[in-house]
């Protein structure tokens, strides 16, 4: 008797071996978001336990052996319905043809019972409290193992004794009330898991409508002000002035709504081919009049190979991105200092290089950084770096950021080369 409980001790280690990893693949797919982490991944749970347990029975002679593989299946048809249970009894029957003896005419009878049975009480015991879900799987595996011993014995002539089938008989029905509990603990800790990722896109929404309230808010009641003095009786130099005002706060609100645009769809609406220098020395020219009334000098090196290099994207919402980076970085520096930009390349990527002198970041801002809601300036809502990380991303390029306090940031933009100037000559050709 002792290596029966030994053996089917080994079974129910294959049981709680899948289960682990279910709960495994559930963490995986809240840690990394991932979305190819589907939850009928616990189909594999039943299939691959029935499996494990029918390679290594325990033989009990005459053509018969015993394992706990009746426990996955009465919990696979349980929760995953019919269509699920009718596929585990055509790999159960096969499997067991396979291995021969006369238990394969006994397997066929009492698992074609219990597939039909279970399949009918699928969709009353999916409503049913963890209680009550305990008590029918309990008495599921009970009374078909009672069922199984009474054919067995009338119709085979088994003899195996009552004291080894009561023995078979507890150990199933306990390992069966173990399994659907920690299959429920399974079941609950998802459900959480899903409503935390649920309450963080809540936060964030709530986070980002708090932000456009604020900094559209701001130009829009500034520009009302100066429209409404404007019904006033005022020089028209002193019109022309605050209609100019106005229209740059509206400007300013038009800014930061595309800004959230950009943030909700990063995928470029038409891709095209993006000559990197080009772009780089357009964007130095666009921020060095920021640069100037900063006091900071702006130098740039590019150390590419003979063939000039181009990206897959979109080109205004990748100067967006330069920009944003580049200001920052100007930002950054209050006594003077110089922005350095820097562009090179692999056999396979192209790597741009922002290197400011400013007050640098902990490793905790760097972190956060592409975080919503979060910056390291005075007056900012951290909106610039979280369309900049978006664009990238969606370009199929990263971001990496190395800094240390009191002596500055770098930000290394790394995109994938789609094709060369030579390439491009020959397409044209």
């Amino acid at each position: 008797m002792d290596f029966i409980t030994k053996d089917l001790l080994v079974n129910f280690l294959f049981i709680l071996l899948p289960l682990f990893l279910v709960q495994m693949f559930y963490l995986l797919k809240y840690t990394y978001r991932s979305e190819k982490l589907k939850e009928g991944i616990f189909v594999v749970f039943p299939f691959a336990t029935i499996i494990l347990c029918m390679l290594f029975p325990v033989a009990v002679g005459g053509g018969f052996s015993w394992d706990l593989r009746r426990i996955p299946f009465i919990l696979g048809i349980l929760y995953g319905g019919y269509r699920l249970g009718f596929l585990l009894l055509f790999m159960i029957l096969a499997i067991r043809y396979m291995i021969g003896g006369t238990g394969f005419y006994l397997t066929l009878i009492s698992f074609t019972i219990l597939a039909v049975v279970t399949s009918i009480l699928s969709k009353p015991y999916q409503k049913m409290s963890i209680k009550n879900k305990v008590i029918v799987s309990c008495s599921l595996s009970f009374s078909t193992l009672l069922i199984t011993f009474i054919t067995s014995e009338l119709l085979f002539h088994t003899n195996h004794g009552i004291g080894m089938w009561l023995q078979y008989i507890v150990i199933n029905t306990i390992c069966m009330l173990l399994t659907t509990l920690f299959w429920e603990v399974i079941k609950a800790n998802f459900e959480v898991l899903q409503k935390l990722i649920k309450a963080e896109k809540l936060e964030v929404v709530s986070h980002l409508a708090a932000s456009i309230s604020h900094e559209v808010r701001n130009p829009l009641t500034v520009s009302r002000g100066f429209i409404q003095m404007l019904s006033g009786d005022i020089p028209p130099q002193t019109r022309k002035k605050y209609v100019d005002i106005a229209l740059e706060e509206l400007d300013r609100a038009t800014e930061v709504i595309n800004d959230y645009l950009t943030f909700a769809k990063p995928v470029p609406d038409q891709k095209e081919l993006i000559h990197l220098p080009e772009q780089i020395l357009h964007a130095i020219k666009v921020i060095t009049p920021l640069a100037n009334m900063n006091g900071v000098e702006v130098k740039h090196v590019i150390e590419l190979e003979d063939e000039e290099f181009f990206v897959n994207g979109e080109r205004k919402k990748f100067q967006q991105c330069l920009i944003n980076l580049m200001k920052n970085g100007i930002e950054s520096m209050t006594d003077n200092g110089q922005l350095q930009i820097r562009l090179t390349n692999t056999n396979t990527t192209i790597q741009i290089d922002i290197q400011d002198e400013g007050s640098g970041m902990t490793q905790e801002q760097i972190t956060r950084l592409g975080e919503p809601y979060f910056t390291t300036k005075a007056k900012g809502t951290g909106l610039g770096m979280m369309v900049s990380f978006s664009i990238i991303k969606a370009m199929g390029g990263s971001i990496n950021v190395s800094s240390e306090l009191g002596k500055g940031t770098s930000f290394s933009i790394i995109l994938p080369i789609v094709q060369t100037q030579r390439d491009q000559r020959k397409v044209s050709g």
